[in-house]
């Protein structure tokens, strides 16, 4: 990693910046440095895990810089978010995009040609605009952050065209640094991020990927929605997402939560967009607790309180998985990541895949796909697996915080049927999909067996020991280890691999995992390590634990606060994360002074919230 010159700002100036503003004591790692470095005027390369704390490396130099940093964003709701949240801090912050009127627009380049603003957020196609260019020329520009800078790279899980107008920063910004910030990038992403942003000895920053705060889970898919509602039961008023891959299947699952008295909203692109747009405002100002969406739904949102993210069916590629559980736990609380597993989800998405035009983005989706269902079947630390995606080994031998190191995920032998399985596969001749192998297996009289006659193998009902879902279960587990594969062709023609043959003669054991408490999902955590910050404690609650009063004092900093956000229109989480209300009621500040010293209580905020925030913990001082 480059060096960074000698300081031109001394430590006890950044800190006494960054205690002002945001109310921090210290800096996360990586944050100082980063901070430093666009202050002189240096390039930055940045791969920080979603909750890493990015946005405070672009907005503490902005609030200290000579000039105005822009801020290229993808996303509508994000820039509101960030806006509020450094207006809030005393920053001066707008956005430009379709949102605005005309008036307010012009409102916002005048501040930009007065030198007004510290931060202007925008979108890559507004800076591929030449009148904006214009605009941008006139005024003092202090730096470029480029946020979710993954976009840019075509090895991305999420490339987007119109990032690639940014390569033209250098050219009609020669002098102004630019800062690239992402949370998941491999060194093929970060190597494309480096060549189209023209980055100039940047400062490399590559964090931990580890987020110790968050507990990773897999169970095998059965009645998903009734597990999703069984989850949900043993975790009321808190904050979650739940992924689903189709429209379809989010409109279901929302419509099914909503029958059984659990509020929640659906969120995808085929809703017009004032609906979405409600939708997730109501989930940012914790007027309902669930969101359930496709993935259209979450890049960069801000909301810090997500206590649990639930995927009911398997992601397509572990890049996006770890970006959409990176939006849990923000705020370093524990949460949960919860995945739910079928064999049946890998057909359904290679047929999404195969209709990839382009032949060589279609093999890497499917290999990425792979090594999705690989982290879903295999018996190992899911963290370790996690971390070793992003080129990253983790260094303990049980990360605490995981099914696999908590005893909660225990496995069975399953040779047997391994063997059943390849056996089916191979008097069929590989030319079907798993469903009909499955048949063939349980021995299903349908009539496409008779009409081909497999009702004469002797592999025929050879499996009727069990049912259909362990025989998809098994094979999404072969698929994800490589002893089976799908045909590369339009239909999900199940193949074996030469992984297969020790299974078959028995030269090797084939264990699949099983939940040690069998049900439709009740909530069962491990016992691991607390000293990992995880989800391992028997505590139904994700939340931290708070004394009888110390919760009751909760509500009402809660009440409080969403009094306070109403009135300003903003989300909750603006005002204080619950992180800062917990520790409130852990030391209850009763002076403002004593507000201060509380871990997000920066100036403004003291200023604008401290008095009535002091004297409703007197008050429940005074009534206890």
């Amino acid at each position: 990693m480059p060096h960074v010159d000698a300081p031109a700002f001394p430590e006890s100036i950044l800190l006494t910046a960054l205690s002002k503003t945001f109310g921090y004591a210290t800096f996360r790692p990586h944050q100082r440095e980063i901070v430093e470095s666009i202050l002189l005027g240096k390039d930055v390369l940045a791969i920080m895990p979603t909750g890493g704390g990015k946005s405070l490396c672009y907005q503490l130099p902005a609030r200290m810089a000579a000039g105005t940093a822009v801020v290229i964003s993808p996303l509508i709701s994000l820039m509101k978010d960030q806006v509020d949240s450094a207006r809030d801090n005393n920053m001066a912050a707008a956005y430009l995009n379709s949102s605005l009127t005309t008036s307010q627009a012009a409102g916002v380049y005048r501040q930009l040609r007065e030198g007004a603003l510290d931060l202007l957020y925008i979108s890559p196609e507004r800076f591929a605009l030449d009148s904006f260019l214009n605009s941008l020329k006139e005024a003092k520009i202090s730096f470029f952050a480029v946020d979710e800078a993954h976009c840019l790279s075509e090895w991305g899980h999420d490339f987007r065209p119109d990032y690639l107008s940014l390569a033209n920063i250098r050219l009609h910004f020669p002098n102004a640094p630019i800062a690239a910030f992402t949370a998941t990038a491999t060194s093929e992403v970060q190597s494309d991020i480096f060549a189209k942003l023209t980055l100039r000895n940047p400062l490399q920053v590559r964090a931990s990927f580890n987020r110790p705060n968050l507990y990773y889970e897999v169970r095998p898919k059965r009645e998903v929605d009734k597990q999703i509602l069984e989850f949900l039961k043993d975790h009321p008023d808190e904050p979650g997402i739940v992924y689903r891959t189709t429209r379809d299947a989010v409109e279901k699952t929302a419509a099914f939560l909503d029958g059984k008295g659990i509020k929640a909203l659906p969120y995808h692109a085929g809703l017009a967009q004032g609906k979405r747009e409600a939708h997730q405002d109501a989930f940012n100002n914790d007027e309902t607790q669930i969101i359930v969406a496709t993935i259209a739904f979450g890049m960069g949102i801000d909301k810090s309180n997500v206590r649990f993210v639930i995927h009911a069916d398997l992601p397509k590629n572990i890049e996006g998985y770890y970006q959409e559980t990176g939006r849990a736990g923000r705020d370093g609380d524990p949460s949960m990541c919860l995945l739910f597993y079928g064999g049946g989800d890998i057909p359904k998405l290679r047929h999404f895949l195969d209709q990839i035009e382009d032949e060589r983005e279609r093999a890497l989706a499917i290999s990425k796909l792979n090594r999705m269902a690989e982290f879903a079947a295999r018996n190992l630390c899911r963290r370790r697996q996690l971390l070793a995606y992003f080129e990253e080994t983790y260094p303990d031998e049980n990360c605490g915080s995981c099914d696999i190191c908590t005893g909660k995920a225990t496995t069975q032998d399953a040779t047997r049927e391994a063997q059943m399985a390849i056996s089916a596969l191979v008097r069929t001749g590989e030319r079907f999909g798993a469903a009909h192998v499955v048949d063939v297996l349980i021995g299903a009289d349908t009539a496409r067996i008779r009409e081909l006659g497999h009702h004469n193998l002797k592999t025929y009902g050879v499996g009727k020991h069990k049912d259909k879902t362990f025989w998809r279960a098994l094979m999404g587990e072969m698929l994800g280890r490589g002893l089976l594969v799908l045909d590369s062709g339009p239909y999900p023609i199940l193949k074996l691999t030469a992984e297969c043959l020790p299974i078959l003669q028995g030269q090797e054991k084939f264990s699949i995992l099983e939940v040690a408490a069998p049900g439709v999902g009740k909530d069962r955590r491990g016992s691991g390590s607390s000293g990992s910050g995880g989800y391992g404690s028997s505590s139904k609650s994700a939340a931290p634990e708070l004394s009888n009063s110390d919760a009751k004092l909760f509500m009402r900093l809660k009440k409080l606060r969403k009094d306070f956000s109403q009135r300003q229109n903003v989300p909750p989480y603006v005002v204080f994360t619950d992180k800062t209300l917990h520790e409130m009621c852990r030391n209850k500040p009763v002076t403002l002074a004593a507000l201060r010293e509380i871990s997000g209580v920066g100036d403004a905020k003291r200023d604008r919230y401290g008095i009535e925030f002091v004297q409703e913990i007197r008050a429940h001082l005074e009534e206890a």
